[in-house]
């Protein structure tokens, strides 16, 4: 028998995936708004309850506000860039494209946190990281997308700033050698959220259809008898 703690009425289950569909990687659109304390904190802690490979909880959060800290970030992204333009020097086009993009907002959002790994939390054995050692890392990825769906409720957009150094980071802010910087993320409240991605909504890239991505039983198997149903599901998706 389900219980109040075990399940989801209707409106719940529509918010999460109301959550998880309009979430947007936002680089613009940020306003002059204050993140409240109390906000804040309960994205912080939904991040912290991420599942994490043998409990092992390896990530850090460093919040930053301050603004000579977050220039030196934003001279860091502008060098990467200039060097992530210059490997398009054979596709102009695509460079013209790239140029014109806005990824990131590191000055203008209220906010910016940097989410770390650090792999020697716990001690060198961790249970379930014997086998596959980025499941450390992978735990790091899970605590982000709890803060950037908590952010999305919370009516605060998130952008994940990758074109970074990780070395610079380390320098900016007192990262541990051992300890890993794996996102640099930019929250602040916003005047609208795209109703696409922006990448896609600039012809950057299309999403994949679904049926592109499922396999059944093995790699080679796209379509099976066995998963009739559910492969009529999927092709019903990609037709919206």
């Amino acid at each position: 028998m389900s219980t109040d703690l075990d399940s989801f009425t209707f409106t719940e289950k529509e918010g999460l995936y109301k959550a998880v569909f309009s979430r947007r990687d936002v680089r613009s659109h940020y306003i002059d708004k204050k993140i409240p304390d109390d906000v804040l904190v309960k994205i912080l802690n939904a991040a912290h309850h991420a599942p994490s490979v043998g409990y092992s909880q390896p990530w850090d959060f460093i919040i930053i506000k301050n603004k000579a800290t977050r220039l030196k970030v934003k001279n860091s992204f502008i060098l990467e860039r200039e060097k992530s333009i210059s490997l398009l020097d054979n596709d102009l086009d695509k460079q013209d494209k790239y140029i014109k993009l806005k990824l990131e907002g590191i000055l203008e959002s209220d906010i910016n946190i940097c989410v770390t790994y650090d792999p020697e939390r716990f001690g060198p054995f961790i249970l379930g990281r014997t086998s596959i050692p980025e499941t450390g890392e992978y735990s790091v990825c899970c605590a982000i997308q709890n803060l950037w769906l908590t952010a999305r409720a919370e009516g605060i957009g998130v952008g994940w700033v990758s074109i970074l150094s990780i070395d610079d980071l380390r320098k900016i802010l007192g990262i541990p050698n051992h300890v890993k910087p794996i996102a640099y993320l930019c929250l602040g409240y916003v005047n609208k959220f795209e109703d696409r991605p922006d990448l896609e909504r600039v012809g950057w890239l299309k999403r994949t259809i679904l049926s592109k991505v499922i396999h059944f039983e093995d790699w080679n198997n796209t379509e099976l008898s066995s998963w009739y149903n559910i492969n009529k599901m999927i092709q019903n998706l990609n037709d919206r």
